[in-house]
């Protein structure tokens, strides 16, 4: 389970010289094959979670749609946001885990208790969400591979 964060950092000449990016790609202390001219975006890893079902429950239902395709979806500050009070929430008082992040039962999901696991999980999640949310550069994107 990722968050990315995507920064477009393409240049164009009508830019002013402060928001113009440098990019240089290496790969051994050495130049590569990549011209920089024509890199449009840098992805990030912005967070990653393994085996925290609750937190995928809540992107497949609030940003997927219900559909749980292993694809990437676009997530608003907004969005970040409201899973951050949602966390902040059931860290705060963990009998609220079962209404606000309830877990999610499947073959690679890991086990649906509101154990240590969980609220560690909501632990790492609050972290991750509070950094996004510091960043004004970028937007995010939430993906899962099974």
């Amino acid at each position: 389970m990722y968050l990315n964060k995507r920064t477009y950092v393409q240049n164009w000449d009508h830019n002013p010289a402060e928001e113009q990016y440098s990019v240089e790609v290496t790969k051994g202390g050495k130049p590569t094959k990549i011209d920089p001219k024509k890199v449009k975006y840098i992805i990030e890893e912005a967070g990653y979670w393994r085996k925290q079902n609750q937190i995928h429950r809540w992107f497949v239902e609030n940003i997927q749609n219900g559909t749980d395709d292993c694809g990437e979806y676009y997530v608003s500050k907004a969005d970040l946001e409201t899973l951050l009070g949602l966390c902040e929430k059931v860290k705060a008082d963990n009998s609220l885990a079962d209404e606000l992040l309830p877990g999610a039962s499947g073959f690679f999901f890991g086990g649906t208790e509101y154990d240590e696991w969980y609220f560690g999980g909501i632990d790492n999640t609050i972290e991750i969400l509070k950094e996004a949310l510091e960043d004004e550069n970028g937007e995010y994107l939430y993906s899962s591979s099974w």
